[in-house]
This record gives C-alpha cells, sequence and structure tokens, in this order.
C-alpha cells in the first residue's frame, strides 16, 4: 500500500494504491490520520483517489468508515474518486457508496467538494 499527495484545486488529492487488506489497513490508516485531522469545514477538502487499488477486504472499509465518521464530525469535505472495478463491486455490495461520496474521477470529485 502506498500514498502519494498533491493538490488540486482547493482539495488534498491522496492517491492509494496497492492493496488495503488486513496486512496494509493499520499502515492506511497511519499514513491517512494526519490528512483526516485537517479535514475540517475550513480546513481542505480531501479526495481519495482509488485509481491504483486493485483489492480492499473488510479491515479497509473499517478503515474508510472510520475516516468519513471523523470527517463528519469536523463538518469536513471527503470523496473517493476512480474506483477500479474490483473496488467498486465491494463498494456496491458493501453499500459503501452510500456512506462515502463515491465519484467517477478525481476531476469530479475536485469539483464536487468545491461547491
Amino acid at each position: 500500500m502506498e500514498l502519494i499527495s498533491r493538490t488540486q484545486g482547493t482539495a488534498l488529492v491522496l492517491t492509494v494504491s496497492g492493496r488495503i487488506d488486513h496486512a496494509h489497513a493499520s499502515a492506511f490508516e497511519a499514513a491517512l490520520a494526519p490528512h483526516l485531522q485537517r479535514c475540517t469545514a475550513s480546513g481542505t477538502p480531501l479526495v481519495l483517489d482509488f485509481s491504483g487499488v486493485d483489492f480492499i477486504s473488510s479491515v479497509g472499509l473499517r478503515v474508510l468508515m472510520l475516516a468519513a465518521k471523523q470527517v463528519k464530525q469536523q463538518q469536513g469535505k471527503l470523496a473517493l474518486a476512480a474506483l477500479t472495478p474490483i473496488v467498486h463491486e465491494v463498494f456496491q455490495v458493501s453499500r459503501f457508496n452510500l456512506v462515502l461520496k463515491v465519484l467517477a474521477s478525481v476531476d469530479q470529485a475536485v469539483l464536487a467538494l468545491a461547491s
């Protein structure tokens, strides 16, 4: 699992790659934590680019659920973008597409969070 950050428009885009499973979920959670702290009402919107994520397990979904809960409490803005087909299917089956804002591309996510 790898996480690379960049700024696009007013949002911080975190490009995630690899697997988010039992072996990597803790590292993902730790890498995500400082960015979540800055994702507040007056802070920076956060887009997670999942175009490079080839697998996510229930442990990875739990990390995302906790992240969504934290951002909501902080009144921040969080979106996921560019899910791979297998990850998209996991999100649909688990109904996580109803828990998190999921958009087809990073550009769409950045625009959605700007408003």
